[in-house]
């Protein structure tokens, strides 16, 4: 992927930040690229993936290096996360649910005991997380959750499922959030191998299909106080995390978006109709023209965004425009994209269709589109429409 930087936004980057995205770069190209359409056309995960993501410091790179991190600031991390996901959405999801959805709220709310036993290995990658918040009944409203952790003993039983979970059919843990029995949501490590913990896998995906998507079921599974994580007993938890993975995301879909432009723009120059390039006539021209200009406003509020997390101050609604904004930027410049590669457009040997596709599960998980329209209107008026 070549560089797309209309408005210079590199000379706002340090030296540090362009080599960290320059080494996820070359990592996709030799790594993702040559297997990518194979894995999604076969629906199977790239083997090692996650061995490999944590080779390179992509897997929790904003946790201190005293906890396995690489002690990154997030527009380090909102790089990885582009670079990755213009490999493919499934590779910037498995890293993203393993550092915003699992590294962090262990980091964030869980015990010193905790942090030294489950973050250096999920740095490695020796070890795969998940996240389980949404339902099979609750997917939009997470706080109407069903899951029940109750008092047991000097431990606790766990019943409920989740659904629609990345990595689940191949984690070793799983941060999950459950209700007690005075109603506060509890943030919970399930390991593997725990009685009655199941992940059974959802299969026919025509989306992120390199990448395994499962449920988590519990049947009465005892849980030990030490798998509790004790700073947190509210939805601020969990949707703290969700802030997390929603930034990343919203670089995310850049490199999705960039790759697709990338591949439209040549194959415009090189495709002859009626004589000349495809890219000579105004309506071409037209759909490149806009792609570029959509892609560095992403770039632009996502920069910007990275700037405000890294100084403390982005809040949860800025970061929500900012996903919403960016992954219907991306899937916006997919669908031209393939129309502009006529039939061309839906073969393997070129990355659009794929995109597409994943950009579908992209807009729809971690707040759906009209989800984020609502989270910015309640800001705007201070009315809540949900």
């Amino acid at each position: 992927m070549k560089e797309v930087d209309y408005f210079q936004i590199d000379e706002l980057l340090s030296e540090e930040q362009l080599m960290i995205r320059n080494t996820v770069r070359e990592f996709v190209n030799k790594e993702i690229r040559p297997v990518i359409d194979e894995a999604a056309q076969q629906h199977k995960d790239i083997p090692g993936l996650m061995q490999k993501l944590g080779a390179i410091g992509a897997l929790g790179p904003y946790i201190p290096q005293e906890y396995g991190g690489a002690g990154l600031d997030q527009l380090s991390y909102g790089l990885i996360m582009q670079e990755l996901e213009a490999g493919d959405s499934a590779v910037r999801s498995a890293a993203s649910v393993q550092s915003s959805l699992v590294m962090f709220p262990i980091y964030t709310y869980g015990s010193e005991e905790q942090k030294r036993k489950f973050l250096p290995k999920l740095a490695t990658g020796e070890l795969i997380g998940s996240f389980g918040l949404t339902e099979p009944n609750h997917g939009s409203d997470p706080g109407a959750m069903e899951t029940r952790l109750s008092k047991d003993g000097d431990g606790y039983i766990l019943t409920g499922a989740k659904m629609w979970i990345t990595n689940a059919p191949v984690c070793d843990l799983a941060v999950v959030w459950a209700r007690d029995e005075e109603g506060k949501v509890k943030g919970i490590i399930v390991e593997r191998g725990m009685n009655g913990f199941t992940t059974p896998e959802t299969h026919n995906k025509w989306s992120l299909r390199a990448s395994k998507t499962g449920e988590l079921i519990f049947e009465d599974v005892r849980i030990p106080q030490a798998n509790i994580l004790p700073d947190v007993s509210s939805m601020k938890g969990p949707l703290s995390c969700l802030n997390s993975a929603r930034y990343g995301i919203s670089w995310g879909v850049i490199g999705a978006a960039v790759d697709c432009y990338q591949t439209a723009l040549r194959y415009s120059l090189e495709r002859q109709q009626f004589g000349k390039p495809v890219a000579s006539y105004q309506l071409q021209q037209k759909k490149l023209a806009e792609f570029l200009t959509e892609i560095t406003k992403a770039q632009l509020l996502s920069w910007r965004l990275g700037v405000l997390k890294n100084e403390g101050k982005a809040t949860p609604q800025q970061i929500s425009m900012a996903k919403r904004n960016n992954v219907n930027m991306a899937l916006q410049i997919a669908r031209e994209s393939r129309q502009m590669l006529g039939a061309m457009g839906i073969v393997g040997e070129f990355p659009i269709m794929r995109h597409m596709m994943n950009l579908e599960s992209v807009i729809t998980y971690e707040g759906t589109h009209d989800i984020h329209l609502l989270i910015t209107g309640q800001d705007i008026t201070g009315i809540s429409a949900f």
